[in-house]
């Protein structure tokens, strides 16, 4: 395993952060896909043993059950020193008002109820999942920065948003001397790379780190196009996320496919070793419901594409309009 520092940070990640999505009760929240604690527990094993130290999750995965199951398997399985633990917060928990958004109620009341279900007296990082149009963001990032000197979060991070959000909070941040974001959790893969344009470079510029989601478009560039799983079936989100460009991301999985049989690997490590070469990423988030998927994300980290290889790959894209966020 790799270690590397989170942005201008001096924190130590794994170069492959376990995404938890995948785990949580399915009768709870919307994920009727994700596996069950006891179908979880030996990915956790999994992924310490290979040296991942990084683990992503959030409040609103399966309705909090995910954060109950991270929790009770890291407990068991490392000291939490150990590990670096993210979860995330913004969306809804509760009905009614102040059930969701970043509001300081919203933030000081969700944190707590993070800490309670990880069975943790702090999160190593705390992101807003989204933006919140109906608060000012000087609330939540003043919120952030109290959460922060409280001892509940040591580091805060962002997701998805437009780069010129991302430079506003960033300024704000630096004006009041309040806790930065020091990382970038986005959407980037080889079927969505418009990233690339803005967010990419403003974190190369402000020593923020990238952790993209979805490095391996839930599952869409690990096999052949026509080929399905349990979740693609079962995701309407992700189906979404495909849906209106598919004959162009068709062809982009052609090539991950001819690439991957040139070198006789899986796609997945193809598909990973170019989000992994792609400045400024610190540690793709990488979900796992089968063991061979640890093993292909920690291989992926062993393989060096050639210019002429990356050229193939990027070749047949087409600009997508504006996902993940909106």
């Amino acid at each position: 395993m790799e270690y590397v520092r989170l942005g201008n940070t001096g924190l130590e990640v794994s170069r492959i952060c376990l995404g938890c999505m995948s785990y949580g009760e399915p009768e709870r929240g919307g994920h009727a896909w994700s596996l069950s604690e006891e179908e979880s527990r030996p990915f956790f094993r999994k992924a310490l043993d290979l040296g991942i130290n990084f683990f992503d999750t959030a409040n609103v995965y399966s309705d909090g059950s995910s954060e109950e199951i991270v929790g009770r398997a890291l407990k068991d399985f490392a000291h939490r020193n150990e590990i670096v633990l993210a979860t995330k917060v913004h969306g809804r928990m509760r009905p009614g008002p102040n059930g969701a958004g970043l509001s300081r109620k919203a933030i000081m009341t969700e944190i707590d109820h993070s800490l309670r279900r990880l069975g943790v007296e702090y999160v190593d990082l705390y992101q807003i999942h989204r933006w919140d149009y109906l608060t000012p963001i000087e609330e939540t990032l003043e919120a952030l920065n109290d959460v922060v000197k409280a001892g509940k979060v040591r580091y805060i991070g962002a997701s998805s948003m437009h780069a010129w959000q991302f430079m506003q909070a960033l300024a704000i941040q630096e004006r009041h001397g309040w806790s930065k974001f020091v990382s970038m959790q986005d959407y980037l893969n080889l079927l969505y790379r418009e990233e690339e344009r803005e967010m990419l470079p403003l974190c190369a510029s402000q020593g923020v780190g990238v952790i993209p989601w979805s490095p391996l478009a839930r599952g869409q560039l690990t096999r052949p196009w026509d080929e399905t799983s349990r979740r693609r079936e079962q995701d309407p989100f992700g189906q979404s996320l495909y849906a209106a460009m598919a004959e162009a991301d068709r062809q982009v999985v052609a090539r991950v496919a001819e690439v991957a049989a040139e070198r006789g690997v899986p796609m997945a490590r193809i598909a990973l070793a170019w989000v992994l070469q792609k400045s400024p990423v610190t540690a793709p988030i990488v979900g796992a419901t089968k063991p061979s998927h640890l093993d292909d994300a920690v291989a992926a980290l062993d393989i060096r594409l050639t210019p002429e290889e990356i050229t193939r790959l990027e070749e047949p894209y087409v600009p997508h309009p504006i996902l993940g966020f909106r």
